[in-house]
């Protein structure tokens, strides 16, 4: 009968520590979900900036209709990027992009003094900021996650219960390329 409870309270015990990892590792996955939200907004609020940025360097560059076509086009793909890799890619040659119209607002005298393009600049600054502040806490919820999902025992929970392993929120260039300045020729 004694060993019949013994085996009871086994069971019992990796019944609650079977829960407490799969509690764990839920809530690592919403934290990891939480911190990408964050991102997708910070990205929203510098999509959402750079219609109006674009639009007061052309009134002073008119005739730089490559550099605002490709600013437009590296927009557009990156508010319509699915996914972390994706997102990642689509914003890398966005700021690409967005490095080649600051580089080309440096020709223009009168439009580095415009009030509007000085606002602008400043409120692009802080979100890039808080973009890489956002990416900073996502890619560290990422790295709790993963290495949670990877540790035993919860591997062999993170498995059945589709605990996947999460991307990091990385340039896929390489850092080599978003260190390097644009080139723009006149």
């Amino acid at each position: 009968m004694s060993a019949l409870w013994v085996i009871l309270g086994v069971i019992v015990l990796l019944v609650f520590i079977i829960i407490g990892i799969y509690n764990r590792l839920v809530a690592l996955r919403q934290t990891c979900n939480q911190a990408w939200s964050d991102i997708e907004v910070q990205l929203k609020q510098r999509q959402d900036l750079i219609p109006n940025l674009v639009n007061v360097v052309k009134g002073y560059a008119k005739h730089e209709k490559e550099t605002f076509a490709e600013v437009v086009a590296a927009r557009n793909a990156a508010a319509s990027a699915k996914g972390v890799g994706e997102t990642a890619a689509a914003e890398g040659m966005l700021g690409q992009a967005l490095g080649k119209l600051f580089a080309l607002a440096e020709a223009y005298p009168e439009l580095k003094a415009n009030t509007n393009f000085l606002q602008l600049q400043d409120e692009l600054s802080d979100v890039e900021n808080k973009i890489a502040a956002a990416r900073r806490f996502y890619n560290n919820a990422v790295q709790e996650y993963n290495t949670g999902r990877e540790q035993f025992p919860a591997n062999m929970i993170a498995g059945p219960f589709n605990f996947n392993e999460r991307e990091f929120f990385e340039s896929p260039e390489g850092r080599e390329v978003l260190m390097t300045p644009p080139e723009v020729t006149f």
